[in-house]
């Protein structure tokens, strides 16, 4: 590829441990909102997380609706939204950590090129997770925080390419010298479909087979290559550069 000048990173379970913590406050409010329409079923974090990893609390909604056959009015929706936006950026807050080795990476390619988070999930919970382990105002800018679910003047979420192809437009970058690193399929798909070299992040899943099953499922679908630990940032880099 030509010279990489500009890295794209995911947010939640990329740079900032926190899609477990999130998945907790989305299982409660999505069984608050199942059980008002008389759904028996019931989601732990985990179990919420299996079906929705990568995808903003919009789209889990969206898919909950599917699932069990009901419809929530617009204002319904954007309510129960910003619900869970206070529910999540409260638990944040109070226990996000950053991913093991992603700050230190980050300082160590400090300023060599341009840089920005893009997340399907709302531009408050991702500011509050990013300042929560010290890396606003270090390594980004408000500026350079772009989410599917805030920033687009439709919203939507990861796949849709939509959040990657408008974070390219506002930075003024090509999507063929940009470089994405995220963890999840949705993720992937998204930053693959902009047209976007795309690293397979598996350093946040601590069981060592689930994390080569997600490396391989992330590589079939479009990922160039896998990064288990932030330590090999740099290393991967060049080796994109060189294909």
């Amino acid at each position: 590829m030509p010279q990489i000048k500009s890295i794209l990173f995911d947010c939640d379970n990329t740079l900032v441990l926190s899609e477990e913590l999130a998945f907790e406050a989305c299982a409660d409010l999505g069984n608050e909102i199942i059980a008002s329409h008389g759904v028996t079923d019931r989601y732990t974090g985990p179990q919420l997380m299996v079906d929705f990893v990568g995808q903003n609390f919009r789209g889990i909604v969206s898919g909950l609706e599917k699932k069990y056959n009901f419809t929530l009015s617009d204002e319904e929706r954007e309510k129960y939204v910003h619900m869970e936006e206070d529910r999540v950026i409260a638990t944040l807050v109070a226990k996000a950590k950053p991913c093991v080795g992603a700050n230190e990476a980050l300082a160590r390619t400090k300023g060599k090129y341009k840089v920005a988070v893009v997340s399907s999930s709302a531009y408050r919970r991702v500011l509050a997770s990013v300042k929560k382990v010290d890396q606003l105002p270090e390594f980004f800018s408000e500026d350079e925080i772009f989410s599917a679910a805030t920033s687009l003047p439709k919203p939507t979420t990861k796949p849709d390419p939509a959040i990657y192809n408008f974070a390219c437009e506002k930075l003024g970058i090509k999507q063929n010298e940009s470089v994405a690193v995220e963890d999840s399929k949705s993720g992937t798909l998204s930053a693959v479909r902009a047209g976007i070299w795309t690293i397979a992040y598996t350093g946040s899943y601590h069981d060592p087979a689930k994390a080569e099953e997600v490396g391989k499922m992330l590589m079939d679908n479009g990922a160039v290559i896998v990064m288990k630990h932030w330590d090999e940032f740099e290393e991967v880099l060049k080796k994109i550069e060189a294909m």
